[in-house]
């Protein structure tokens, strides 16, 4: 157990920072070889991508974050994909939340809503996964909220391009933002928030944006697989 967050920092290359729920579903491939593994990886990121933008996933590869995501393997393409299927099937939520935590911040959009509903969907399969897998491995997940607290009064020492804002300013504004577009009727503010509200803004972390193509694409005309879930948010983008 102590392997899988023994000396993780944020902003380490190769650093495992997700949850241990997380580790328990993608186990299965970690069993594998590395290079048979990222190229599964590789794949499901590229499969994202065709689901949410279509025929405009190739072309948009040349959005440095998009392909930078892909070519590092990072998870916002496949948060991307969960917050518009979330529209539809709330159980996606799990993903961004046991991944990035942060990305809760777009379940304000069910709650300024009254979406009841669907609000304790997204939250409560989150909770049972984690409490099913604290169950299994209480010291990793000791271990990870340990690691998680540490970092919040942690300086961020990392190379490459990063936003400079503290997370506890960019949360009250990603939650605003969430409201605001929940109240407006605008669904693309979802990912936009989530973006806002992750826990350090890479360059690759804008590829979380991908997610409001789709979400604008039943009104603009865009083709893209994922539009079928468009009247979901009809009325919402």
């Amino acid at each position: 157990q102590g392997a899988v967050y023994g000396g993780s920092t944020p902003g380490r290359i190769g650093a495992y920072l997700y949850s241990p729920a997380f580790a328990h579903a993608i186990w299965p491939l970690t069993q594998l070889t590395w290079p048979l593994f990222a190229a599964l990886w590789t794949v499901l990121n590229c499969a994202a991508l065709w689901w949410l933008l279509g025929r405009l996933a190739l072309p948009s590869l040349l959005f440095l974050p998009i392909s930078f995501e892909i070519v590092s393997g990072n998870v916002h393409l496949l948060i991307a994909a969960a917050i518009v299927a979330g529209f539809r099937l709330p159980m996606w939520w799990a993903l961004p939340i046991l991944t990035k935590v942060t990305p809760a911040v777009g379940l304000a959009w069910f709650l300024v809503r009254r979406e009841w509903r669907a609000f304790v969907v997204a939250l409560g399969l989150s909770g049972a996964l984690a409490a099913g897998s604290f169950l299994v491995v209480p010291g990793l997940w000791r271990q990870w909220i340990a690691l998680l607290v540490g970092d919040l009064g942690t300086p961020l020492q990392t190379l490459g391009w990063y936003l400079p804002v503290p997370l506890l300013i960019r949360l009250p504004v990603a939650a605003l933002v969430v409201a605001w577009g929940a109240r407006n009727g605008r669904a693309w503010t979802v990912p936009v928030g989530v973006t806002l509200a992750l826990p350090i803004v890479w360059l690759n972390s804008l590829a979380t944006l991908a997610a409001v193509v789709p979400l604008l694409g039943w009104r603009l005309g865009i083709p893209a697989p994922a539009t079928r879930l468009a009247p979901a948010a009809r009325g919402e983008s």
